[in-house]
């Protein structure tokens, strides 16, 4: 081979090589951009039409679907102008004024209900049922799909604030998108005795995302029995802008429509729960789907995490769109007054080692963010009201940070994780120090401090999704010794887990020690972790699967759900007092 010929090859090879990385990063950023971005159509279908309320400015159409009762669906009249969307507090209002209307018309009875469909837009296969029962009863109620060989679902509805009423009003859970569905409604009184009972049938229309409707399952089909309640789906790649709720057999029972972006996390009120619809919006949604506030927080776009904050506020990881650095600003918001605050900004709390970073490159880990100034990347926070203090977890220097007077002057006072990686830096002394040898948390995500009684004071545990993961790409010059187990692959998790990792952390001698630690499937990135009741649910999101596995760690289920790239977090719920009453 000549020399000349050997240049060309090389260059070429180069050029092919540079070529796929630009190709991979464009479609990485035409995946992340639609991660922020919203809606730009409904995409509402409907049947025929029935009439226009002037007034309300809403379109009354018979429900898309095949049924044994009358279904009925409401539509705002300028759904398909640009802009429109559900997430409007006036639209939410114009709709149940509505509704209240066709509720007040006539009296219905179990066997011929006020049956509406998705009615306020942000639940598509959520049916409302409104009627009478002649004693005070409780509605229980099984779905069973005739064309498909699911298990039924049986749940008895929350219909009010009284448990036992003669008026029910509620949103149906449990309706198979793309299926026939057989609902058998049953009034049951004080005495467990049934009173009255009716059937119908409803053909629902396919899931508006195009989701499985069905995830594939693994796990022993006896011995201990999972948790009551669903399984919630925030942050599928591909799949933004919706929630996606599955039953204990991995079956879709609930398709939640936002604006866009994800659900980072449900938190709870008595009138229902605060959760991201947008990216730059949060909203309180109550048990019949109604968007009853909307927030909107103007330059700060979501990011990763929402939580209570002091006084019954909410505190949100954020970006402020009008600043160079990225994922790195808490701000808070006032749910009476709707008023946005900023309350941390990183950059200018820890200046000194922000200004030491650099942009990301195209050639370090977290290439897809090439020219960004991710120097921090937050991704859970939780407030502490005793000490008015936040610990948040960052991704990309793999430490747990707290920062205490959040309401007066911000302080950064402590940082868990390896000592080694703030060696040399004004933060050096604030760095609590390890008792025990073991192999520290890495790309950590979804961390909660867990008060427990029988700790001495100034002692608690920190509890995590420990990625295991090593990756940093915005600081030059620092390696550090990892353990073989640690994983570097963004993908590939041969040999490699990702763990339950909880620390006994000791505020009065500034140490910290690994007490447990359970492995799960390797995720490199994202991912969560949650305790319900004996049980932990469990994401693995990079390698597609979710599950329930008890305190030994043995995995009672896991599914594997379709995605791209990766899911955010799986969350679970009984929803009991929102959509159901107690078994």
């Amino acid at each position: 081979m000549t020399k000349k010929r050997a240049i060309l090859l090389i260059g070429g090879g180069i050029l092919l090589v540079a070529g796929i990385l630009l190709g991979c990063k464009l479609a990485v950023d035409s995946f992340l951009g639609a991660e922020m971005s919203s809606r730009d159509s409904w995409d509402i279908a409907v049947g025929e039409h029935i009439y226009t309320s002037e007034e309300r400015g809403i379109e009354v159409y018979t429900a898309p679907c095949e049924a044994s009762i009358p279904v009925v669906q409401m539509v705002p009249e300028e759904y398909e102008q640009e802009g429109f969307t559900y997430y409007d507090e006036a639209v939410q209002q114009r709709l149940a004024q509505h509704l209240l209307e066709l509720i007040q018309q006539e009296a219905h009875e179990i066997g011929e209900p006020l049956a509406v469909l998705n009615p306020f837009g942000t639940g598509s296969n959520g049916l409302l049922l409104c009627f009478d029962t002649g004693e005070k009863t409780q509605i229980r109620y099984t779905v069973h799909t005739t064309s498909a060989d699911d298990p039924d679902f049986t749940a008895t509805a929350k219909s009010g604030k009284e448990a036992y009423t003669d008026r029910h009003c509620f949103l149906l859970i449990g309706l198979v998108p793309g299926e026939t569905n057989q609902v058998t409604l049953e009034a049951v009184d004080e005495r467990g005795e049934v009173q009255e009972s009716a059937t119908f049938t409803v053909a629902m229309p396919d899931a508006l995302s195009g989701y499985d409707t069905r995830l594939d399952a693994t796990g022993q089909a006896e011995g201990e029995a999972l948790s009551d309640g669903l399984f919630y789906a925030t942050g599928i790649g591909d799949y933004y802008g919706y929630t996606f709720f599955f039953d204990n057999e991995g079956v879709l029972r609930y398709e939640m429509v936002l604006e866009g972006y994800h659900s980072d996390r449900f938190l709870w009120e008595e009138r229902g729960f605060y959760t991201c619809v947008g990216s730059r919006k949060i909203a309180l949604l109550n048990p019949l789907g109604q968007a009853v506030r909307v927030y909107d927080l103007g330059q700060y776009e979501l990011h990763h995490d929402i939580n209570w904050g002091p006084d019954g506020t909410i505190l949100a990881l954020v970006t402020d769109t009008e600043q160079e650095t990225t994922m790195d600003v808490v701000i808070e918001i006032d749910l009476e007054s709707g008023a946005v605050t900023e309350r941390v900004d990183f950059s200018e709390l820890m200046d000194s080692y922000c200004q030491s970073t650099r942009p990301i490159s195209a050639t370090d880990p977290f290439f897809w963010q090439a020219g960004e100034r991710d120097w921090l990347h937050l991704n859970s926070i939780q407030y502490l009201e005793e000490s008015d203090s936040i610990v948040v977890s960052s991704r990309e220097t793999s430490t747990i940070l707290q920062v205490t007077g959040l309401q007066t002057e911000p302080v950064l006072t402590a940082l868990i994780g390896d000592p080694d990686f703030w060696a040399g830096t004004e933060y050096e002394s604030l760095c609590y120090q390890p008792e025990g040898d073991f192999v520290f948390q890495y790309g950590q995500h979804d961390v909660e401090r867990v008060e427990d009684e029988s700790l001495p004071e100034g002692v608690y545990l920190l509890r995590m999704y420990n990625n295991n993961y090593w990756g940093l790409s915005t600081r030059d010059g620092y390696e550090p010794e990892l353990d073989e187990s640690v994983g570097t692959s963004l993908t590939d998790g041969a040999g490699v887990s990702s763990y339950i990792y909880y620390y006994r952390v000791d505020e009065t001698n500034r140490t910290f020690a690994l007490v447990e630690s359970i492995p799960l499937v390797y995720s490199s990135i994202v991912s969560n972790v949650q305790e319900v009741g004996e049980h932990y649910v469990f994401n693995s999101g990079v390698a597609h699967t979710f599950g329930e596995c008890d305190r030994e760690g043995n995995v009672l289920r896991s599914f594997s759900y379709p995605c791209m790239m990766n899911g955010y977090r799986v969350m679970k719920d009984s929803f009991t007092g929102f959509w159901f009453e107690a078994s």
